[in-house]
């Protein structure tokens, strides 16, 4: 009666380090998934900046070319001509 006892107690005590097993394993994936969903976003965030570096200096350019054109009108009468 004894060792069937023990065989019992040492059965749970077996269920109950794999139930903790287990957990702890869901646990460092649910960790696991949270870093590359974290990437994932900062990937993204890196490329949105790249994109909008990209359009902030087409459009610095852009104010540039314009204000060239309207402080120049001899330039632009020049360029007109030459043209024609």
């Amino acid at each position: 009666m004894q060792a069937v006892k023990e065989k019992l107690q040492d059965m749970n005590a077996i269920r109950k380090a794999k139930a903790e097993a287990r957990a702890e394993e869901k646990a460092e994936k649910e960790i696991a998934k949270a870093r590359m969903d974290v990437a994932h976003e900062v990937r993204l965030a890196k490329e949105a900046e790249a994109a909008m570096d990209l359009h902030v200096a087409k459009a610095g350019k852009r104010v540039d070319n314009e204000i060239t054109k309207h402080t120049n009108p001899n330039l632009n009468m020049n360029t007109t001509n030459s043209a024609t």
